[in-house]
């Protein structure tokens, strides 16, 4: 059962795991799109975005309806956007710690004396 787990969370990032994929299910935070305003928004050509809603479907994360000659998706549970939503909290927890390292950086940079240099010198005093 861990592993059948396992593989499905899996599946689920790695369907993830293009930045328009993600996109896509950004767009569809604000509710059904048809697939023409979904390449719109995006910019792309139809055959990729084609591409990356077969992905999304595949694996369950968008579903589709047809009305006439159009085709419309959602997302098929909205617990995906709390996903995102982590991840971005994720990301920003991360680079606000990168921040704060450069921040110290910089500040023990401006502590050194002036005529210190910021490069560590060879042994021998040859040039790499």
């Amino acid at each position: 059962m861990q592993t059948a787990l396992r593989r499905f969370k899996a599946d689920i990032f790695q369907a993830l795991a293009h930045p328009t994929r993600i996109a896509i299910i950004e767009l569809l935070s604000g509710g059904e799109l048809s697939a023409g305003e979904l390449i719109g928004r995006l910019g792309m050509e139809q055959a990729n975005v084609s591409q990356h809603l077969a992905v999304l479907r595949s694996k369950q994360l968008v579903a589709n309806r047809k009305s006439g000659n159009q085709v419309f998706y959602s997302v098929r549970d909205p617990i995906i956007f709390e996903v995102l939503a982590l991840m971005r909290t994720y990301f920003q927890k991360h680079i606000q710690e990168a921040m704060e390292m450069l921040d110290e950086m910089d500040k023990n940079v401006r502590q050194r004396e002036p005529g210190e240099s910021a490069e560590p010198s060879s042994a021998h005093g040859a040039e790499i």
